[in-house]
């Protein structure tokens, strides 16, 4: 539905907007409108859509409203909307300086979110801006059962999304590929919330304390070592569990969703384990995270960890957050070689089969 040969559709623009929303964090709602507003015009013939543009109509669809409806408009005179060059005024620099080395080597991302869980958008919508960044590969790291208020997939709904992941990798083979993963809690002994079998079936296991975050020391220490001494777990996410500034541009993120402080674990013990299993210890990008704190971080470099450096995106254009991860991981010094999904896919799934080979 373009506006002229070769130019871009409408959707395209509405998608890009959304996307670069995202980026910045930006309320969901602002978000949704666009991308409710490319869904609404989807199914239209492009005669359509010049219809009600000429006639002024486009605002009698359900869905599209002033803001969304002056973009479609534009597109179609062939002119550039407003809203469009705003954004992308602000987009041609890194949303963080320093780690654009690291950056520049990262093949993927091992840690996102889908509608299937708590994410905002459906799975094709991920891989699709997962490729326009250029990435080689994404895990899809839904929640696993006992996070209900995430919509944790159990057992059954797993299974059905592998299914999905297997018909998205028939279409994007050979130049991307969707990991089949997860992010699994870690219950309160230590072990993964989710069928062992189950779990060998995937490509990557990123295993995270959600629950019971205010555990005492030792208990935390020892529900912390058990998860990474479990062979099945290739990534200990956001290990401190900690929230530095409100969470915000998420489904479901609320206006009290207020800064919190990190578990108290012994990190020595916990960092020593990761690096005699071979475990990535996850460097998450989100801005409301930075986990682990610097000091943590140095310390986990010191011991000798492996690393994953990872969005926890819960929508396509937080998939851009890496930036942000990747500066703290330049400047507390994680070297390049140790970031596991700067590696090729074959050595990563190698490596994810058997953490402990890579040490």
């Amino acid at each position: 539905m373009s506006h002229a040969p070769g130019g871009p559709e409408p959707v395209d623009v509405l998608r890009r907007i959304a996307f670069l929303l995202e980026r910045e964090r930006a309320e969901t709602r602002r978000v949704e409108a666009y991308r409710r507003a490319a869904s609404v015009i989807l199914p239209l013939g492009e005669d359509e859509v010049r219809h009600r543009v000429a006639a002024g109509t486009l605002r009698d669809l359900a869905g599209i409203g002033p803001s969304t409806s002056a973009v479609i408009e534009a597109v179609v005179r062939g002119e550039t909307p407003d809203k469009l060059a705003d954004l992308e005024s602000r987009s041609g620099t890194p949303l963080a300086t320093g780690g654009e080395s690291l950056r520049e080597l990262l093949r993927g991302d091992l840690h996102s979110h889908s509608d299937w869980s708590d994410g905002g958008s459906p799975i094709e919508e991920m891989v699709a801006s997962a490729m326009e960044l250029g990435h080689d590969y994404l895990a899809l790291t839904d929640h696993s059962p006992r996070l209900t208020v995430a919509r944790g997939l159990t057992a059954d709904r797993l299974r059905r999304q592998l299914q999905v992941v297997d018909a998205v990798n028939a279409q994007t083979a050979p130049g991307f590929t969707l990991l089949k993963a997860i992010e699994v809690d870690i219950l309160d002994d230590g072990g993964l919330d989710q069928d062992a079998d189950l779990l060998g079936e995937l490509d990557v296991r990123v295993a995270s304390v959600h629950s019971k975050l205010t555990m005492a020391r030792t208990a935390m220490t020892r529900r912390m070592v058990a998860a990474v001494e479990n062979p099945l777990t290739s990534v200990l996410g956001h290990c401190t569990g900690r929230r530095v500034m409100p969470r915000q541009g998420d489904r479901g993120a609320r206006s009290g969703s207020r800064a919190r402080p990190p578990s108290d674990f012994d990190a020595a013990a916990v960092f020593e384990a990761c690096a005699r299993t071979g475990t990535a210890v996850e460097v998450n990008s989100r801005p409301e995270r930075q986990d682990p704190p610097g000091a943590l971080l140095e310390l986990a470099v010191e011991t000798g960890c492996l690393f994953a450096v990872s969005t926890d995106a819960h929508a396509p254009g937080q998939l851009d957050f890496l930036d942000y991860g990747c500066e703290r991981a330049v400047r507390h010094g994680v070297p390049a070689d140790r970031v596991v999904n700067t590696w090729p896919l074959e050595r990563l799934r190698e490596w994810a089969r058997d953490p402990a080979s890579a040490i």
